[in-house]
């Protein structure tokens, strides 16, 4: 599991869209609280800023003509099999939602994409 920094969710490959996807709807329901090394980070901030970043992939995935589920834009809704939260009291977006989402986390988003096969211009 890996969130990529934000500033490449517009140009990864359609794989990696919808996979990031698939990896955010896992946190933001059952996953969420589970350990895992790459993703640990989200747990130390609210549920509402792995939203945000959600919505910044879903906006991304209806730019390149896909069709998420309208739900996953309520910042309260966890998914099929989890139950949504009561309430989740909004946070300021800020720029890059995650802090942790740095330059040197680029640097080694983007040498994981090489790896991958995946040459991405910055």
């Amino acid at each position: 599991m890996r969130l990529w920094h934000q500033e490449l969710i517009s140009k990864l490959p359609r794989q990696q869209l919808l996979g990031q996807h698939r990896e955010i709807a896992a946190l933001r329901g059952n996953g969420w609280g589970k350990k895992h090394a790459t993703v640990n980070y989200v747990f130390d901030h609210s549920p509402y800023k792995l939203f945000q970043f959600h919505y910044l992939v879903l906006k991304e995935m209806e730019k390149q003509g896909y069709h998420p589920d309208q739900r996953w834009y309520d910042p309260c809704y966890r998914g099929k099999y989890c139950p949504n939260y009561q309430r989740l009291d909004s946070v300021e977006l800020t720029n890059p939602i995650y802090p942790e989402h740095n330059q040197k986390y680029l640097t080694v988003c983007l040498l994981n994409l090489q790896n991958k096969g995946i040459i991405l211009d910055m």
